[in-house]
């Protein structure tokens, strides 16, 4: 759900994980037509860094939580 919101609008995608000061920057970015494609391929790779750190976190959790 937040590549497509990403995707459609990328400001609002890059504020679903937490990157303000990026969301602002695409927002200009995005304000020309022509840097749309840009700023959607952007917010798409900021959510899938998103995914990845937090699949991260949950492993570092659970080998944490393992016995040794």
């Amino acid at each position: 759900m937040r590549y497509v919101i990403a995707i459609l609008l990328p400001p609002l995608g890059m504020l679903l994980c937490g990157r303000v000061f990026q969301a602002v920057l695409c927002l200009v970015l995005m304000l020309t037509l022509i840097a749309w494609p840009v700023a959607s391929v952007w917010a798409a790779l900021v959510v899938a860094d998103y995914q990845a750190d937090k699949r991260n976190a949950r492993l570092l959790r659970a080998l944490r939580k393992s016995p040794p």
